[in-house]
């Protein structure tokens, strides 16, 4: 029995050696199987890498996990994260398993649970070595924008990704200026909000809802001077091997 302390502070107790792993985290996901753990249950929405993620079977949503599916995989540990997950489920889950909980709001979060995770399943030197292609990657794309930009996650209502949010990070990383100052993902109550906020980018994320070019036209004709563009969400808001294994160059503009 080891004793490790994830993201949120927290002392989790884990058998060792680590050999079935359920991950509700989708860019955890990702990242745990390019790291070689073997990842034997995820959620529904953990899609890549494509060619291993069929691997591991599905035990619900991020929101709603199917305990008898986890009960059958019977995992040696579980990863889980603070604001993807749901409280009830985590705490349930802590009753019967060891849960490591990551907690990523920024680039820098974001490399650290790297390194955590690393250190945990005796994989650092390959994990470092993600960490620095990835500061590379990085530096590539910095200061790549300019100008003051929303980055809208919602429709009916409108919702913004704000300050403490790992998007937030990455926008200003790009060079962008977040018009939204409140934290986390706040409602725009009208469209006359936006009008005020007066963004000269608007970016319209493929995630958690599907923009799609109908809705560049419907806030083109609310923000006629803003340049309007559908971006791929995970480029944004996935965290870990992500930003390695796309092609900025394909699909939705970054």
């Amino acid at each position: 029995m080891k004793k490790f302390i994830d993201q949120m502070g927290r002392k989790v107790e884990i058998d060792f050696p680590v050999d079935r792993v359920i991950s509700l985290v989708p860019s955890i996901t990702e990242f745990l199987i390019d790291l070689g753990v073997n990842v034997v249950g995820r959620t529904k929405f953990c899609v890549h890498p494509k060619e291993h993620i069929g691997r591991a079977a599905v035990i619900g949503g991020t929101k709603n996990f199917r305990f008898e599916d986890i009960e059958a995989l019977k995992p040696d540990l579980i990863i889980g994260n603070k604001e993807e997950n749901y409280e009830e489920g985590i705490l349930q889950l802590e009753k019967d398993y060891p849960v490591w909980m990551s907690d990523i709001n920024s680039l820098a979060d974001a490399e650290r649970m790297m390194k955590m995770l690393g250190h945990l399943f005796g994989e650092a030197h390959r994990s470092e070595h993600f960490i620095t292609r990835l500061r590379m990657r990085l530096h590539g794309l910095k200061d790549a924008y300019e100008g003051r930009a929303i980055y809208l996650i919602w429709k009916n209502p409108w919702m913004a990704a704000g300050t403490n949010t790992y998007i937030h990070d990455f926008m200003t990383h790009l060079g962008y200026k977040n018009v939204i100052l409140d934290e986390r993902y706040p409602t725009l109550a009208t469209p006359k909000k936006l009008q005020i906020l007066n963004p000269q980018h608007v970016l319209l994320s493929s995630e958690p809802f599907p923009f799609k070019k109908e809705h560049v036209e419907e806030l083109q004709q609310l923000l006629p001077n803003a340049t309007i563009r559908l971006v791929d969400g995970e480029i944004y808001s996935w965290y870990g091997t992500r930003l390695l294994n796309c092609d900025l160059q394909i699909g939705y503009n970054f």
